[in-house]
């Protein structure tokens, strides 16, 4: 296997050169602001949800409890179709796939739009996770290769920000447009939104690479094997997975555990914004350090800062402070670890990255449930901490070189 990443970075070395010649690189602005944008509405779609499951309810004569699974459907598509279309993204190009794939995730949110019961919104809900993952495994391997390498550190970390920001920024939507045009009525504006994205991406994006793939069609999953069960990035993959759960239990316990009321939730939720902000502008400075040193020293400054909300039982402005300052560590170290996945996956990075996503798609769908287990708020937030130190400890043992076998085996 070791043989075969070596190989990778040879071919990944290659791929560059043919960049330069087939088109060179994307211009950094205007690509930006399509793909942070198209970022928050695809990851959005998860949550945007949640603000709407009452006037759902009532509209369908159901249970709001019932209606979670809207949620949950979504977040199963939205999983699987990592798996599917980030090798597809390999063989047949990035461009050509988000052309395909935004189109159709428009087709079915407005079919959401339309569901004449749930029965039929869950069904929908999935395939609209299915369609819309096309986007984050195509789309972040496309940055790697398409952005000039000064600037791919911001690149990646901007688009993972609007990621993590959409969990705020469409609920916040949600909430505030619910009672001007109704939850068809946002269904269908996120509809909308991806034809336009669709659009924008097209005048953005830059002719796919010549794929060098060859075989049948199912011959593009072959590497998925080879991927999961490398050492280096298995490891990786845990500590995303431990990110994500973390990320989404810390709010999640901070609602079930009556930290905070409804509009005090809010502000926390808010007030990591800046910290969203603010990290991928600070990553001409952190992208000095190495992707596996950034992602380290930020797993244990995210442990930290649980650990003193636990220890503190801090409120109000300690709370909002602190909380910042898990979040800048979870904004910074997601994309540290794509890049340092994408960078030991070589020619397979569409694929890599699939799986990179499918941990996060894992983590967050975990996430509630591991605030529920813990029983209490300080209790959940010392076990976070210790998860994310072990994190840490993961990514590190990922870096060092593999002991040779002793003689005789």
């Amino acid at each position: 296997m070791t043989l075969s990443f070596v190989r990778s970075a040879s071919a990944d070395a290659g791929e560059r050169a043919r960049a330069e010649t087939a088109g060179g690189v994307a211009a950094f602005g205007r690509t930006m602001v399509a793909f942070v944008l198209t970022a928050v509405l695809v990851s959005g779609q998860l949550y945007v949800v949640i603000p709407l499951l009452h006037d759902m309810a009532t509209g369908w004569g159901a249970s709001a409890g019932a209606l979670t699974w809207l949620v949950t459907a979504f977040g199963i598509g939205y999983g699987v179709g990592f798996l599917v279309f980030g090798p597809l993204s390999d063989r047949f190009g990035r461009r050509r796939l988000l052309m395909l794939g935004l189109p159709l995730a428009a087709v079915a949110t407005a079919l959401v739009a339309l569901s004449p019961s749930p029965e039929v919104a869950f069904v929908l809900r999935a395939v609209q996770g299915v369609v819309v993952a096309m986007f984050p495994p195509a789309g972040m391997a496309y940055l790697v290769e398409r952005i000039e390498p000064r600037r791919r550190v911001v690149a990646i970390a901007a688009v993972t920000s609007a990621f993590l920001a959409s969990a705020v920024l469409l609920q916040v939507a949600a909430q505030v447009l619910v009672e001007v045009i109704g939850w068809r009525g946002l269904f269908g504006l996120s509809a909308a939104g991806f034809a336009l994205a669709a659009l924008g991406l097209r005048a953005v994006m830059l002719p796919d690479l010549p794929s060098a793939g060859t075989g049948s069609l199912l011959s593009v999953y072959r590497s998925v094997p080879g991927l999961l069960f490398d050492r280096v990035l298995l490891l990786r993959y845990v500590a995303t997975i431990v990110l994500m759960v973390g990320f989404v239990a810390v709010y999640t316990g901070l609602q079930i555990y009556g930290m905070a009321t409804p509009r005090e939730l809010l502000l926390l939720r808010a007030g990591g914004l800046p910290s969203i902000v603010l990290v991928p502008l600070l990553m001409p400075w952190l992208g000095r350090v190495s992707a596996t040193t950034r992602a380290v020293s930020l797993l244990f400054a995210g442990a930290v800062a649980l650990a003193v909300v636990g220890w503190t039982a801090a409120a109000a402005l300690g709370l909002v402070l602190l909380l910042a300052v898990y979040v800048a560590s979870i904004t910074g170290g997601l994309p540290s670890l794509n890049e340092a996945v994408s960078a030991r996956a070589g020619r397979a990075r569409g694929t890599a990255l699939a799986l990179f996503s499918f941990a996060l798609a894992v983590g967050g769908s975990i996430g509630p449930q591991v605030a529920a287990a813990f029983g209490g708020f300080g209790p959940l937030m010392y076990g976070l901490a210790i998860a994310m130190v072990l994190a840490a400890v993961a990514v590190l043992a990922s870096t060092l070189p593999r002991r040779p076998a002793p003689h005789g085996h």
